[in-house]
């Protein structure tokens, strides 16, 4: 067994794994008993890994999964955007708007402005509920339907916008609302 700070099996790239040593072949075990939050600490890791830079998003449920590890616990409000290009691989993901327990001000041209910058073809909006509702409200639909209207004046598609919390996700393109 070799320290979790060597190479990928799958990959070839170094990466760093808290609590955990890895085998020639790539299997991971736990140095010691992890508590919750270190096992979500590592889980955190290797999400941050699969969904990197220049990876293409073709997995609702992953990028679900990867988004409620990330805000799902947070006690406020954020609103974040996955910029793709247009095979629809991750250019960046930033959490453009913080808010309060109950919502956040989301500014349509601020992500307009911040889509061109980055050059995206395509964006993945995405907020948390401290709540733990899973449904979005009329303020979620109206501008997320905003934002639509405003990105497909310059091309730029928005393929979902997904609503986490520890209850699980709400995909609005599932739901046939983008």
């Amino acid at each position: 067994m070799r320290a979790v700070s060597n190479h990928s099996a799958d990959s070839g790239s170094i990466i760093k794994i808290p609590h955990f040593v890895c085998d020639e072949r790539g299997r991971y075990r736990a140095r010691a008993a992890l508590t919750e939050a270190q096992i979500i600490k590592a889980a955190k890791v290797l999400l941050n890994r699969q969904i990197s830079q220049g990876v293409a998003l073709t997995s609702p449920n992953f990028t679900a999964t990867w988004l409620q590890a990330h805000y799902r616990d947070l006690e406020h409000e954020v609103f974040v955007c996955l910029f793709l290009d247009n095979q629809h691989r991750i250019i960046n993901a930033e959490q453009l708007f913080r808010g309060t327990i109950d919502g956040a001000s989301v500014y349509p041209r601020e992500v307009l402005k911040r889509a061109l910058q980055l050059n995206a073809a395509a964006l993945i909006f995405a907020h948390n509920h401290p709540s733990g509702i899973l449904s979005p409200s009329n303020e979620d639909k109206y501008i997320t339907e905003k934002l639509v209207k405003a990105l497909a004046l310059v091309d730029i598609r928005v393929l979902d916008h997904f609503i986490v919390s520890k209850r699980g996700y709400f995909s609005f393109a599932e739901h046939g609302l983008i």
